[in-house]
Order: C-alpha cells, then sequence, then structure tokens
C-alpha cells in the first residue's frame, strides 16, 4: 500500500508542476496531503466522492498509556476508521482519555500516535501486527477501548561522503525484509530522517525489531526541481559526472550487501553511520513521439527503478519534455530502469483522484471558461540498463492503449441504489513489469456501461464503492472468469464484452479459537487461504486472508470466494508474512480444511496451532 501511495504522490507532484493555475496547484496539494496520509501507521479511509459519513447512536471510549509506566499519554492523536465514516481524529486528554461519539454500528479500526513512542492500533500486543478491529451494534457503548504505547526505538547517525565531510539533506530510510508482489525485498518501514550540517540524522518511533537503513540525496524537492526546471537544451553547468548512488548501511550501493541492525524496545542505536559511495553519473537523453507521430510536448518522464530487490519510492531521474518532444534526464547512476512518458492529460489519470480531475479540467478549458479540453492519454515505456555511460538519441513511441469496454451486472437482476456511484479500476495484473501507478477508472453509467481507455498489457478489473450489502463476484470476457488472471490488452485495440458481476450473497467464516486445553483466547491471528497453491501468488489476491478478533474474542471473514480452503490460528504472525508461499506451505500441514459454498455463513471453531 506504502508503494502505491507514495508512487501516486510522485505523479501528483508532476500534475503540479504542469499546472498553471495556483489555485489549481492548491487543489493538487490537498489531494497529496490526503493520499499520502497513513503509511506505516494503520488504516486510513477516504470516503468514496459523493458519500456522506453516517451518524448513530454509538460511543467509543479508552485510555492512552505507555506501555512501561503505565502513565497516561497526553496529546496522542487516535484516528478511528471505518468504512461509513471514513477517518476521524481525537486527541487524549490529561488522563489520556479520548471519546468518539455518535458512531453508526459497523466495525472499526483505531490508531494512536505519538512522537517518541510506537504508533499502535487497538489489540495490538507485538511489532508490525495487525490491530484487532471493533465491532459496535447501533446504541452500544464501549468504554475500555485501551491501548498501551510502547517506547519507539531510535536509529541514529551520520551520512557522510568519500572524504568523510558531513552530507546534509540526505534522506535516510529504515526498510525491513517482506514479502512484497510474489518476492522478498527490502521494504520501506516506519518515518523518513533527513540530515542535518553534520550529516546527522535520527529515525524515531519504531517498533523493536531488524532492520536496513539506506540514505540518498535523491529527494521530492529535487524531483519537483527536475520538473519545474527548464527541460532539455539551454545553458549548461559545471556539474561532475560522478555522483552518489543510493548507499546501504555501512557503505554498500548493493542491497544484497546491506548490513542489518536491531534494536530492542525504547532502544537508540547511535551508531549507524552511513558513507556514500561515489558512483559515476550518466546522461539519458531522447525524444517521446505521441501514436500520431506528433511530439509529446511537455509530457512527464519518469525513470523508475526496478524493485527487484528493494522498493525504491522515488525515480532515479525526472524531467518534462519540451515542446519538440525532446528530454534529458541526468544525474542517473547504474542500474535497471523502466523509462516512463506519459502525457499531461494521462498524469492525471494515473493519479485517479476525483480534484485532480477537477485540477486538469481547470487548467484544459478552452478560451472564455468553455468547457474542458478531452485530452487523451498517451503512454509510452521502455526498458533502460545505465552502466555509467550516457545515452542518446533514444526515441519512445507513446501509444493511446487499449479501451475496455464492459458492463456493471447485479446478480438477479436487481439494481440497489447507488449504483452510478461505483469506480471500476483496471491495475496491472504485474506490479513489477509496470511499477508506476498507470492503470485508468471509470464510473458506472446509469445503464451500467463502463468505459476505460489508455490501457497496456495485462490488467486487473475490481470495482469500488459497491452499494452497501454487494461485492465482487466474478469477471467475465468471451465466457471466461478473467477475475484473477486479467486480460490482455495490446495498443489500439478496443476490448468489450467485460462483464463484472457483482452478488449480494456474500459468503462468511467466524468463529473462535482455544487452546490446548480448551480455554477461549482472546489474542491470536487466523489465516484463510485456498488449498491450491497455484492461487498463493495471484496479483490482488482475493481468496487468501488474515483476521484479528474482536473485543470478544471472535474472528470474521466476509466475501471470500466459494472454494476449498485451509485455517490455522497462530500466536502471532506479521503483517503480510502471511502471503509468503513459503509460510502457506508450512501452515498447511497443520491447518483446518474448510469449504465454502456460494452464499454460506459457516461457523469455524480452531485450536491454536504452535505453528
Amino acid at each position: 500500500m506504502l508503494r502505491t501511495t507514495a508512487l501516486s504522490v510522485v505523479w501528483a507532484l508532476a500534475a503540479a508542476a504542469a499546472v498553471p493555475s495556483p489555485a489549481a496547484a492548491q487543489e493538487i496539494r490537498q489531494q497529496i496531503q490526503i493520499t499520502g496520509a497513513g503509511g506505516d501507521t494503520g488504516p486510513f479511509q477516504i470516503l468514496p466522492p459523493g458519500r456522506q459519513a453516517k451518524t448513530g447512536t454509538s460511543r467509543l471510549r479508552g485510555r492512552v498509556a505507555a506501555a512501561d509506566t503505565g502513565t497516561a499519554v497526553r496529546r496522542a492523536q487516535v484516528r478511528i476508521s471505518g468504512p461509513d465514516i471514513g477517518t476521524k481524529t481525537a486527541m487524549t486528554d490529561a488522563q489520556g482519555r479520548f471519546e468518539f461519539r455518535d458512531l453508526p454500528a459497523g466495525r472499526f479500526t483505531v490508531t494512536v500516535a505519538k512522537a517518541g513512542y510506537v504508533t499502535m492500533q487497538y489489540g495490538q500486543t507485538r511489532p508490525f501486527e495487525q490491530g484487532k478491529s471493533i465491532d459496535l451494534a447501533e446504541g452500544q457503548a464501549m468504554d475500555r477501548a485501551d491501548i498501551s504505547l510502547p517506547r519507539g526505538s531510535v536509529l541514529a547517525g551520520r551520512v557522510a561522503d568519500e572524504f568523510g565531510e558531513a552530507v546534509a539533506d540526505a534522506e535516510v530510510q529504515a526498510m525491513r525484509l517482506q514479502f512484497q508482489n510474489g518476492r522478498r525485498r527490502l521494504t520501506p518501514s516506519g518515518r523518513m530522517g533527513t540530515t542535518n550540517d553534520l550529516g546527522q540524522f535520527r529515525i524515531y518511533g519504531l517498533p523493536p525489531g531488524e532492520y536496513y537503513v539506506t540514505a540518498s540525496l535523491r529527494n521530492m524537492n529535487a524531483l519537483v526541481v527536475d520538473l519545474l526546471g527548464g527541460g532539455p537544451g539551454g545553458p549548461q553547468g559545471s556539474n561532475q559526472n560522478t555522483g552518489y548512488a543510493s548507499t546501504y548501511y555501512p557503505g554498500t550501493p548493493n542491497p544484497a550487501e546491506a548490513q542489518r541492525v536491531s534494536v530492542a524496545v525504547g532502544q537508540e542505536l547511535a551508531s549507524v553511520d552511513i558513507q556514500l559511495q561515489p558512483v559515476r553519473l550518466a546522461k539519458i537523453s531522447g525524444s517521446a513521439v505521441g501514436s500520431d507521430g506528433k511530439p509529446m510536448a511537455n509530457a512527464m518522464v519518469m525513470l523508475m527503478p526496478k524493485m527487484t530487490d528493494s522498493v525504491m519510492i522515488l525515480p532515479g531521474s525526472s524531467a518534462r519534455t519540451n515542446s519538440d518532444g525532446q528530454f534529458t534526464l541526468s544525474g542517473v547512476t547504474p542500474g535497471d530502469y523502466s523509462l516512463q512518458v506519459q502525457s499531461s492529460g494521462g498524469v492525471f489519470t494515473a493519479a485517479s483522484g476525483d480534484a485532480m480531475r477537477f485540477v486538469f479540467s481547470t487548467a484544459d478549458r478552452g478560451p472564455a471558461g468553455g468547457a474542458p479540453g478531452q485530452q487523451e492519454r498517451e503512454f509510452a515505456m521502455a526498458n533502460v540498463t545505465v552502466a555509467g555511460e550516457d545515452i542518446s538519441g533514444m526515441v519512445v513511441v507513446g501509444s493511446r492503449g487499449a479501451k475496455a469496454i464492459g458492463t456493471i451486472a447485479f446478480e438477479g437482476g436487481m439494481k440497489p441504489e447507488g449504483a452510478t456511484a461505483i469506480r471500476v479500476t483496471a491495475p496491472p495484473a504485474d506490479v513489477d513489469a509496470m511499477p508506476m501507478p498507470t492503470f485508468g477508472a471509470s464510473s458506472v453509467k446509469d445503464t451500467g456501461a463502463f468505459e476505460i481507455e489508455g490501457l497496456i498489457g495485462g490488467r486487473i478489473f475490481r470495482a469500488a464503492n459497491l452499494p452497501k450489502g454487494w461485492f465482487l463476484k466474478r469477471v467475465v470476457h468471451n465466457g471466461e472468469d478473467v477475475t484473477d488472471k486479467g486480460v490482455e490488452f495490446k495498443p489500439g485495440e478496443e476490448v468489450s464484452g467485460i462483464e463484472i458481476e457483482l452478488t449480494n450473497r456474500s459468503t462468511t467464516i467466524s468463529g473462535a479459537v482455544t487452546s490446548a486445553r480448551g480455554e477461549a483466547l482472546k489474542d491470536y491471528t487466523v489465516v484463510i487461504f485456498p488449498e491450491d497453491p497455484s492461487k498463493w501468488v495471484l496479483p490482488m489476491n482475493r481468496w487468501t486472508a488474515s483476521a484479528r478478533p474482536d473485543q470478544e474474542g471472535r474472528f470474521r471473514f466476509t466475501n471470500l470466494p466459494p472454494g476449498s480452503y485451509h485455517a490455522i490460528a497462530v500466536e502471532y504472525v506479521a503483517s503480510g508474512e502471511w502471503t509468503d508461499p513459503e509460510w502457506l506451505a508450512r501452515a498447511a500441514k497443520n491447518a483446518t480444511r474448510v469449504t465454502l459454498e456460494e452464499g454460506a455463513a459457516k461457523t469455524l471453531d480452531l485450536k491454536l496451532s504452535g505453528s
């Protein structure tokens, strides 16, 4: 999630650089602030456009205390999230207490943050563990939603260059080895630190654990400068032909050679010193041509790292094309990249935000306040390997992509209220092959029809903002179920007949967990995954899920596809670790088999496994 959000922010910043209107740019900044929230600190929900937060007669109270002393944590930010309220915040008082009133019936997640402490969710007792949900009935009052905050761990040190001199304004990130998108890779975790004039950094509020630390001089400010610059050509500066690659502690650009550091609860490790490694910088120049043979003027150019070993949030370099479609990317460190070009209208689609759509409709208005211009999206991509030598004369040809035409079908033929608020998205089936969020989205017409343009490669179709009580059943194309494998799109083609079937016959699995002695447990994690191992690695996997118990000690899964599953209850598994096929293979040996029919509601009582 973090990765997609951050990349959306990157393209939002790119859009901001291209929009001439100050008011429009401010609208984008507001959108960035919204989509950038959340991060590693737990769920953050935004109500879909047009949907108002519900109110009710339920109430939630609690107290936030320090885990080591039990004393009140004052002025902590408490965030409650739910599908019917979005996200609301409150602050703790002098006694550490908080309250949310007028809540509707539903399931909620509560997260607490305070500087100097580890950000925690209600019911979370271990690092990187998913919290527990809180189920409230109409009129119910829960007065003991108490949360203990452990003292945060700190990684501190100094970043220096090859001469031992301090490097200011370097961004330093703690990273964890996690299973993501089909493989283990280093993934950003916690806050990001920035070095001061002495080269010193301090990353605080970390949960105890093992981390890899990386430092980079590439940051958001550099990205914005690139995008606001004058483009290729013009005066040349005396820039050095050497620079610094992202460097992992203690001083290597290779993630495989990085050393990990461990911190205990509340520990400060102050010796994480990193020496940036100089590398030869390259320049990439070329031109972008649209599908009509004309230059792609004022297009956004991003050089995205191939994230095989480590997730890199920011591009390796960025720029804009000039009026002739020419671009120059400077200061590129060695590595494998995906060179990606999008027309300004396409940036807007990629960010897929309503505020952003408003911005571009404002920026593209015709004379005298006429109707917005309909800029068709152009997209070009090429793989590039940089080994320190300049690359010139590149030509990338854009495509308007394919168009997907389909309909939303409701099981039983009944069209519920709110059907036109549905949004259909088509994200890439292989995120690694297309590391930028270049997916289109479409609203649904009164007839149930939708159209998505600018699609390239394999795409998975999903529907969001569904009417209450309705869920995805399957996606069908030419009579074939393509829900999980998607549809392959070639530039310029028109693919029709895509049907997204929705059902109001949701599956449910609920139950409780007991110990080997038969004692009821309230602290555990249940993982449900398909018997068929080939489904363990599907994109946007809807077959595998985990759940923590609610305040009554019961777990619940909803909307799993009908099929044969394994279910296992374990004391602890880090969030996301249960998606690793190796973990699932071990768990299958001790799991309970369960078969789920369409629309079935099953009760499943499990014994805690030692797995």
